[in-house]
């Protein structure tokens, strides 16, 4: 196994646990964000703290999300070859769900550890990055949907601990619904995220 896509056994995915808030996760995006600031300059637009880590208060899986808009989608190579400087690897297959997206993981060497982040690029003002962005602040906003959706992870990884794509899928009924409820559905016009 050479860590590399290309190769069938470059990634394993890591068994599914959520764990209860941990007020270190905001701080832990911060310095992350710092450093993709420094490390993306001149690509960087905005960059957010996406995913249930960015909802205080909400059990989660310990890995840090985090979304980042970059000015032109064409100077894509030169942002995989900076993040991979900083310890991120470009994982294409996890783009199969949703196009709209670069998928960038970082962690440990071992592959079948959980990452410590998911870095989730997209184009500037991409229908992408609205819908993260809504579905975050609507689970901050609306502290019963939060739960609701603590309740479903929870169960999800009880029955699917060893089976995170099976554990992804079955969230998203509940994510699409909260992306409605947001305001910020799935149809989308077209974002010419990739070049």
């Amino acid at each position: 196994m050479n860590g590399q896509p290309g190769n069938a056994l470059w990634y394993r995915a890591a068994g599914v646990h959520v764990d209860v808030y941990d007020p270190s996760w905001p701080v832990r995006y911060a310095e992350e964000a710092e450093l993709l600031t420094r490390t993306l300059r001149g690509f960087l637009v905005a960059i957010e703290h996406i995913g249930s880590t960015s909802v205080p208060g909400l059990a989660a899986k310990p890995v840090i999300d985090i979304l980042a808009a970059v000015r032109d989608v064409n100077g894509f190579p030169a942002v995989v070859e900076r993040l991979r400087g900083i310890g991120y690897t470009y994982t294409p297959e996890s783009e199969a769900d949703d196009p709209d997206r670069w998928v960038f993981r970082k962690g440990p060497k071992d592959l079948s550890r959980l990452r410590t982040h998911h870095l989730h690029v997209t184009g500037h003002g991409s229908h992408y990055w609205r819908r993260l962005v809504a579905f975050r602040d609507h689970l901050r906003a609306h502290p019963e949907d939060a739960a609701s959706y603590v309740r479903l992870k929870r169960d999800l990884a009880a029955r699917h601990a060893a089976d995170p794509g099976r554990y992804t899928r079955d969230k998203r009924d509940f994510v699409r619904e909260m992306e409605q409820k947001a305001g910020c559905g799935r149809e989308r016009a077209p974002d010419q995220r990739k070049p």
